[in-house]
């Protein structure tokens, strides 16, 4: 009895401490706003409703948006404790498993191409791109054998790759998404009660049947062999549980928008405070969930009046992100030492080709691609007029054409391609991950929220001072990463963790200045997708300066990034100082990325996919690998650029996008082939 009797107090806190906060935070949203209603009136209008416009405003506009909190906040929390059991990994919910960018996806491509699909059946919009986005991520994760850090991560890159795709809509669509970047940010704003009345059967159904099916969860969390003897029917469990967790995070998302960090922030609360039991933890995570939710929103109400009022989806990444960098630091300790880090082996090509002739088959198709971007735009020239600018022959015009506008946008393009591809191979080497790169440590957020920052804060600034802004954003994501990793070592699962959590930050920041300015943030959207338009000598003297003096660095670092690939332990019995040269190797990664951002924005593909496609080609030999990185991030950047300004033409798509749309296939493919093989 005395041995139960902690878990019976345990229990009591969780829901009666549960259910007063609920309530407070509740009658503190109906409270608060810009029409000042007293709690009185709140009172009234619930219990007494009259005609008049307190009441009206309390019954109409806040109270469906405090229940659709309640709602949403209780959905993600469920849908993130199912997902945690079903993949036993306690980084999974809806947001590091990409389901909301999924759903974000279709549901915005929806409102563009078929706007009356968008209004008629939301609900199936948001359960084709979440169960999309869930599979894609569990399968280039690994599957069954997927560690909990490689589904963060390729959670993290589903959610990028969908995202860029999000982006390339708003950016060739704007009047008609720009009804949909509040919601896009995760917004409770409900005008009446059509939302609540739509998600509650949904939610509260969803609820109500993973309860029911709470003993078989339970079994999962004892190891699949175990499950199976005991009777359990492993495979039913999973899918059940699965899609329920789609079904709950769908929902949501077709309502209120993407909100991460719910689902990973209240069950983890809960499991913390002793509940394990599915009987008890789906239901207090839904309580704890609503809470958080409902309380972030009353938090971003609160800035209304002097800023504009935040997105909630930004209030809880603000309150996830040290959740997760606490939980990386404390929690997974354990788990630092049994998955230190991740097997770089991605296959191999089955004939080598001598290294040599990839150097000099790049090059040349570098030239040729150069030579193609030179000859293509709005004017068309041919061969032999290029030839004569170049020489200084030929019409002024032309001339001026090629030298002045042409050859520093595709120069730009090289070198920018160039920095990221180099950065991703350093970041990956790093942190033995091959899913990693600078994007992963925050650095790419951290640059898109300088730069924002300088667009919408100083609108009167300098077009000098966006990549001033750029780079000081950049650099200080990656001093806070250093700053939580520094401790453990620079341990590869610390690392990314926590750069996932300053990312969400960063994102959390952008997505608040896009709102502030609305249409207006259009040119920060257009540099958050990556472009090369209009870059000129002055980008190009920057990214020269930081390839020219940081990639032979880079070069040299050679045999000290190949000891690395033998872990930790054995790398430390051949002498390497591992945390020194982390560091380093992190470094240069994070500066060429900066460099790189603040020329041509935010391009994050490159740094995956060349390092990639070079391991491919000449294993793990760092010195080649970074030389011939280069050469492949200069080619699909140069190549992006040119399809960019040549497919829609006069208009032009943001190389990055270009980048992301022709390299998720074969990133996907990659990743899945590396999970496989592991």
């Amino acid at each position: 009895m005395d041995a139960a009797r902690p878990a019976g107090w345990t229990t009591a806190f969780v829901f009666g401490g549960g259910f007063v906060i609920l309530a407070a935070l509740l009658f503190v949203s109906l409270t608060y706003g810009e029409a000042d209603i007293t709690l009185r009136q709140v009172v009234e209008a619930i219990a007494n409703p009259q005609d008049n416009p307190a009441h009206h405003m309390v019954r109409g506009v806040r109270l469906p948006r405090a229940v659709m909190g309640l709602l949403a906040g209780a959905a993600l929390a469920v849908c993130g404790a199912l997902l945690q059991t079903v993949t036993r990994n306690p980084l999974a919910s809806a947001s590091t498993f990409g389901l909301n960018a999924g759903a974000y996806f279709v549901i915005m491509a929806a409102a563009i191409f078929l706007p009356a699909l968008k209004a008629g059946a939301p609900l199936l919009l948001g359960l084709a791109g979440a169960l999309g986005a869930a599979a894609m991520t569990y399968l280039i994760a690994g599957g069954k054998r997927g560690t909990p850090v490689r589904m963060a991560v390729a959670g993290m890159i589903v959610g990028l790759v969908l995202s860029s795709f999000t982006s390339a809509l708003q950016l060739l669509f704007e009047t008609e998404a720009s009804q949909l970047l509040a919601w896009g940010a995760g917004s409770l704003v409900q005008n009446d009660w059509s939302g609540v009345q739509y998600a509650a059967p949904w939610i509260i159904v969803g609820i109500v049947f993973v309860m029911f099916r709470a003993r078989a969860f339970d079994m999962l969390e004892l190891g699949e062999e175990t499950a199976r003897s005991l009777g359990q029917k492993v495979d039913t469990a999973r899918f059940t549980g699965i899609a329920a967790a789609v079904l709950l995070a769908g929902v949501t998302v077709s309502v209120v928008g993407p909100i991460g960090f719910v689902g990973l922030i209240a069950p983890h609360l809960i499991r913390l405070m002793g509940l394990r039991r599915h009987l008890y933890l789906l239901p207090a995570s839904a309580l704890w969930g609503a809470v958080i939710l409902v309380g972030a929103d009353t938090i971003a109400r609160m800035f209304r009046s002097s800023i504009g009022e935040l997105p909630a989806g930004a209030v809880t990444a603000l309150i996830g992100a040290p959740w997760l960098i606490w939980l990386t630091v404390r929690v997974m300790k354990d788990r630092q030492t049994q998955e230190n880090g991740s097997s770089m082996s991605i296959g191999a090509t089955g004939a080598r080709i001598p290294y040599p002739v990839l150097v000099a088959g790049a090059l040349l198709l570098l030239a040729v691609l150069i030579t193609g971007g030179l000859m293509v735009g709005t004017l068309r020239l041919s061969i032999s007029e290029v030839w004569l600018a170049m020489t200084g022959g030929g019409q002024e015009f032309v001339r001026s054409v090629v030298m002045d506008l042409r050859l520093p946008r595709i120069l730009v393009a090289a070198f920018a391609g160039a920095a990221l591809a180099i950065a991703g191979s350093m970041m990956q080497g790093a942190v033995r991950n091959p899913l990693a790169d600078p994007s992963v440590i925050g650095v790419t957020s951290g640059a898109g929220f300088g730069a924002l920052a300088v667009i919408v804060l100083w609108p009167q600034a300098s077009a000098a001072m966006l990549p001033v802004g750029a780079i000081a954003g950049a650099v200080m994501a990656a001093v806070l990463v250093y700053a939580f990793s520094w401790r453990k070592g620079f341990n590869p699962i610390v690392l990314i963790l926590v750069g996932i959590a300053v990312s969400a930050i960063g994102t959390a920041g952008i997505q608040f200045f896009v709102i502030k300015s609305g249409i207006a943030a259009a040119p920060g959207l257009a540099w958050l997708a990556g472009s090369t338009y209009a870059r000129g000598y002055d980008e190009l003297l920057r990214l020269v300066i930081a390839v020219g003096l940081l990639g032979p660095f880079a070069w040299r670092l050679g045999k000290r990034m190949d000891l690395l690939a033998f872990g930790d332990q054995v790398s430390l019995g051949l002498g390497l100082k591992l945390q020194s040269t982390r560091l380093i190797a992190t470094a240069i990664a994070v500066l060429l990325a900066a460099a790189a951002a603040s020329a041509v924005g935010s391009i994050g593909f490159i740094g995956l996919l060349a390092p990639h496609a070079v391991r491919l080609l000449v294993g793990h030999h760092h010195r080649r690998a970074v030389v011939l990185s280069a050469l492949i991030g200069a080619l699909l950047l140069v190549a992006a650029d040119l399809i960019g300004k040549t497919v829609i033409a006069p208009k032009e798509i943001p190389s990055g996008i270009i980048v992301a749309l022709l390299g998720t296939p074969y990133l996907l493919m990659l990743m899945y082939r590396s999970a496989v093989r592991k």
